[in-house]
């Protein structure tokens, strides 16, 4: 999503390019996810929640954040990293960075279906947050407390299971209180990025799919890929970011942070998606099955699915949801979220000037996309860096 809208809003401004897919076109974690459009709720991973799991909790294959044991020198650099920015200070202060990016997410979206790409996002009204008791809703709105300080607000109301169930009768009777959110979107992650890769084409860009690892060649005049000659580059190559940016001055780590997913037929699919907050699990009805989403697993983006990671999904799931046939899972899948230690994406020039980083953005890859792609080609363009791209300098 991210290296697809960097290039259909260059084309916006007269920029003729060309696209280097490592694999094939919403392969990675534009594929699996589970397809929400919320930047209302948009927030840096790097959280003072986070660190309440516990070490005991985040060794274990049934948490919801899990680091496997390990003795991989940069990932155990990544998680220094990362406890260090889990407190309440950073997180305002990313916080602040990301609000610009939340506000224009939605706008962006907008420009690409009015400019040609044959894809849609479906409203989510609502978009429904459901607990076991009104107790548990307190994390959640105290979240919400902490982005209205920031600056930013989420339109919500609090109803109980029954009302939440008269509206989403695929919750279980577990459910004893839910969150309504307004104002949020959805999408099929997988076809309105191939739609998207389809509208670069038509506008006579160039997609070069199976690519593998590119060797890229930076002088004073051009930038060179293989045999051909371009004036810039970006790099956005989610979860192996850092191992090529490193070359242009970006010393940020870039972690993987594995999510799973899968698809199932549900005897009364939701008309929008569904949050287990709690769980951390994501629900959303694409076509005609549920999609089940979830996990954070910081392991290197290589490695094989862990079907430990799948059953807990389907045991946290099943919790909350009635008629959903979990036995009858399609589309297993594991994909490599781009996380940063500070929970922000980076965006902009790198310390070489013929080359442009777009990409770290955790769990927001495909809300904050496309936003990402059109103020990275305002800058490309015009050599001015946007104001809303201050707070997530590659180079910070």
């Amino acid at each position: 999503m991210v290296g697809l809208a960097t290039a259909w809003f260059l084309q916006e401004r007269g920029v003729e390019v060309t696209v280097y897919e490592r694999a094939e076109v919403a392969s990675g974690s534009s594929r699996g996810n589970a397809g929400w459009l919320t930047p209302s709720m948009a927030v840096p991973l790097a959280d003072p929640s986070v660190l309440r799991y516990g070490l005991r909790a985040v060794l274990s294959a049934k948490s919801p954040v899990y680091v496997p044991i390990t003795a991989d020198p940069r990932l155990l650099r990544f998680l220094a990293g990362f406890t260090r920015n889990c407190t309440t200070a950073r997180w305002r202060r990313a916080m602040a960075a990301l609000i610009p990016l939340n506000t224009r997410a939605l706008d962006a979206f907008d420009e690409l279906t009015a400019g040609g790409v044959e894809a849609r996002t479906r409203d989510a009204d609502p978009f429904t947050a459901a607990f076991r008791t009104v107790e548990e809703t307190r994390g959640l709105l105290d979240e919400f407390e902490q982005i209205r300080r920031a600056g930013q607000t989420v339109d919500y109301e609090i109803v109980d299971g029954a009302a939440a169930r008269a509206t989403e009768p695929a919750l279980s009777a577990a459910v004893g209180a839910a969150i309504r959110i307004r104002g949020e979107r959805f999408i099929d992650p997988a076809g309105f990025v191939r739609a998207l890769a389809g509208a670069v084409r038509a506008r006579g860009g160039t997609l070069v799919e199976h690519a593998g690892e590119v060797d890229i060649v930076s002088s004073t005049d051009a930038v060179r890929i293989g045999e051909r000659s371009f004036d810039a580059v970006v790099l956005a190559t989610g979860a192996w970011l850092d191992q090529v940016a490193g070359r242009f001055g970006v010393r940020r780590i870039v972690q993987a942070g594995r999510g799973y997913s899968f698809s199932v037929p549900v005897d009364s699919l939701p008309s929008g998606p569904v949050y287990f907050p709690t769980q951390r699990v994501a629900c959303t009805p694409i076509g005609d099955r549920l999609r089940i989403a979830g996990m954070m697993e910081f392991r290197k983006a290589s490695a094989p699915m862990d079907p430990r990671r799948i059953q807990a999904l389907v045991e946290q799931a099943g919790q909350l949801l009635t008629g959903a046939h979990l036995a009858d899972r399609q589309d297993e899948w594991v994909g490599s979220r781009p996380c940063t230690t500070d929970g922000l994406p980076l965006i902009g020039a790198s310390a070489d000037p013929r080359v442009f980083i777009a990409g770290g953005h955790g769990m927001w890859g495909i809300t904050l996309g496309p936003v990402s792609g059109r103020l990275l080609a305002e800058q490309i363009v015009t050599g001015t860096r946007p104001d809303a791209l201050r707070g997530v300098d590659p180079l910070r």
